[in-house]
């Protein structure tokens, strides 16, 4: 039967024909959105090319030469830029250049991986110009998915574009020089703008977008364009620690495209400090810069010494840290000052979540700034009190020396646990109510060895509202003792415990005048603690509760109370309700959470209330509708 494979090859080539109909060579698969989009909105942010890349690809057959030969396809296409005046011949070459520096980044060839610095260059050159570069379309606007992109393209490019060092490990190296692109020269005019600090003072720079944020609700970014920095300060005291504070990275380029023709381009590479620029002109435009307030924090806390630093100042014979107000940020005239006192074997570690998501809201981060104080909480608490006092007088007169700043007199304290009774001591006229309930003759009667003497012991026990202050917010403060701090546990801590040396110092005439008949003998037998202070026997703190806030400061309650039960009849595990409650206080904010309630959303969330409403109080031409709600 001679026709059988005739007959065969037919039907083989009439099923072919078959199933190839089940697909043609162009057509639309319906699939999920989330596929869809990939396909719709991929970029070489994600290592891919976007459909506008490759169309430049395409248009100028260089799919293949960029495959094989990338750097000539690149030095090829950049060609095309002086003749063809598309604009979005930029946008697709910041992504080849960039995909590029990816390739060369990852290459073990020796001397290949320092070369991918020039096209992340090269990628920030480009994205420029499509973003503000003369062309012949109109700049893209925001609705155009592109704009958007390539401001991150930048912002990555100019990073990686001055890095140096180990894969793994490396920094952000700023300063004048000159680099090549191809054929062409590229100098690079390094300066500092709006940022204050020597560069002998800062150990590195480091990439911010290199770095993921972990135990915080919110990473604070303010979008728009440059490059974000984490900027690590030297540490040149011992009991400091280094700063760690934002930046952003700005590479100015020319306008006009053709300027890349030539044999050589400059460019400007501009350093902010982000505290203090918010935005930067360009082409006649307002553009905001990018910023991340998180990243440099988070990176800060990676230090174990600062998560152990309350319990080391605790029961350390010397202070770890020296007791003073720290700045989370260099100091801003016009900004209202916040400072944070922390509580009872605590650091400023623990107001973190609350600085975070506070800053984070743009008009408080506008309007205010964040200070904290530091101590031991072990010291007695009217000396650590003392010593608060006086660095306020300090800071406001080294700060503000002709009393140019009015924000500088409108402070805002807010105080957790411990800190709270620091806080109202700054708030509050005790007269001779604090010495008569601690020592059986009036202050005026009492021998002294010294006017010295007699100086130290006064300022430990008569207070005064401070000038700058204008608002007080206490948080879980045992206003009327802690029933934790019985003599038990007093008496337990005691053993652990030693009084540093500079308290006991600055107390030296303290001790000596304990040794007469001029002191009680419960004060005589040993050196009181900041717990033998929180006892609810402790006369002298009875009698501060009394004493109401002074005018004109604002006070505000934020009570923490476990359970569901009645407040009145709970506590926080520390503090009770009837203890921590103030009846002159204008605000009373019930939190259902344990003691450490710093962290908790609703309690951030009044603390927000508080800020707006003291800003109004402080600026009564503010009306509502510029105080926008939270994001």
């Amino acid at each position: 039967m001679p026709c059988r494979p005739a007959i065969a090859v037919g039907l083989l080539l009439l099923a072919a024909l078959l199933l190839a109909g089940c697909t043609t060579p162009i057509g639309a698969d319906r699939r999920t959105a989330q596929i869809a989009h990939k396909q719709v909105a991929a970029s070489a942010l994600d290592h891919e090319l976007s459909p506008t890349a490759r169309l430049i690809l395409h248009r100028y057959s260089m799919a293949d030469r960029y495959s094989s030969q990338p750097t000539k396809a690149l030095r090829d296409l950049q060609e095309k830029t002086c003749e063809d005046g598309r604009r979005d011949l930029f946008y697709g070459l910041a992504e080849l250049n960039y995909l590029h520096a990816i390739k060369l980044s990852r290459s073990v060839k020796p001397g290949e991986a320092p070369k991918a610095n020039d096209y992340f260059l090269a990628a920030a050159v480009y994205s420029w110009f499509f973003l503000f570069g003369e062309a012949a379309e109109p700049a893209p606007t925001g609705f155009d998915r592109r704009f958007r992109d390539s401001c991150d393209l930048y912002n990555r490019a100019v990073a990686r574009a001055f890095m140096s060092g180990p894969k793994t490990n490396q920094i952000v190296v700023l300063g004048s020089q000159v680099r090549q692109i191809g054929d062409r020269h590229v100098a690079i005019d390094f300066s500092r703008v709006n940022f204050k600090w020597d560069l002998a003072e800062i150990e590195q720079f480091l990439p911010a977008d290199e770095y993921v944020v972990r135990g915080v609700s919110v990473r604070d970014r303010q979008w728009g364009l440059g490059a974000p920095l984490i900027v690590v300060g030297k540490q040149f005291e011992k009991r400091t620690f280094a700063r760690r504070f934002p930046a952003t990275l700005l590479l100015r380029v020319p306008t006009d495209p053709k300027s890349w023709c030539g044999s050589s381009l400059v460019l400007e590479l501009e350093l902010y400090s982000t505290f203090d620029s918010e935005d930067v002109e360009i082409a006649e435009k307002k553009v905001p810069l990018e910023g991340d307030f998180t990243a440099p924090m988070a990176y800060a806390l990676n230090d174990q010494q600062i998560w152990q630093l309350g319990a080391q100042q605790f029961f350390s014979p010397e202070e770890k840290i020296k007791s003073n107000i720290y700045f989370t940020q260099p100091y801003a005239p016009g900004k209202i000052p916040v400072i944070f006192v922390h509580g009872t074997f605590s650091s400023p570690v623990w107001w973190t979540e609350m600085w975070n998501t506070l800053r984070a809201d743009p008009i408080l981060r506008d309007r205010y700034q964040f200070w904290n104080y530091v101590y031991n909480s072990g010291n007695p608490i009217v000396y650590s009190a003392a010593n608060l006092s006086d660095q306020i007088k300090r800071k406001v007169a080294q700060l503000d020396p002709e009393e140019k700043d009015p924000a500088l007199r409108q402070m805002v304290m807010i105080g957790h646990s411990q800190g709270g009774l620091l806080t109202k001591l700054m708030a509050v006229e005790t007269g001779d109510a604090l010495w008569t309930n601690a020592f059986p003759k009036p202050f005026e009667q009492t021998a002294f060895e010294s006017e010295d003497q007699r100086e130290r012991f006064h300022n430990f026990a008569f207070y005064e509202p401070q000038p700058s202050l204008k608002r007080v917010v206490f948080i879980s403060t045992p206003h009327r003792g802690s029933y934790l701090a019985t003599s038990f546990v007093r008496n337990l801590a005691r053993k652990f415990m030693a009084i540093p040396k500079t308290a006991i110092l600055a107390t030296e005439n303290m001790l000596k005048l304990r040794e007469t008949d001029s002191m009680p003998g419960r004060i005589r037998r040993v050196v009181p603690t900041s717990l033998d202070g929180m006892s609810p026997r402790n006369p002298a703190l009875r009698a501060l509760a009394e004493i109401p806030v002074q005018s004109p400061i604002h006070a505000h309650s934020i009570i923490a109370v476990k359970g569901t039960g009645p407040p009145e009849k709970g506590s926080d595990g520390v503090v009770r309700y009837t203890s921590a409650r103030q009846n002159y206080a204008e605000s009373e904010f019930i939190v259902r959470s344990g003691h450490s309630c710093q962290d908790r959303p609703e309690v951030i969330e009044e603390v927000r209330r508080i800020l707006l409403e003291h800003w109004k109080t402080a600026n009564p031409q503010t009306t509502d509708n510029q105080l926008p709600a939270s994001r």
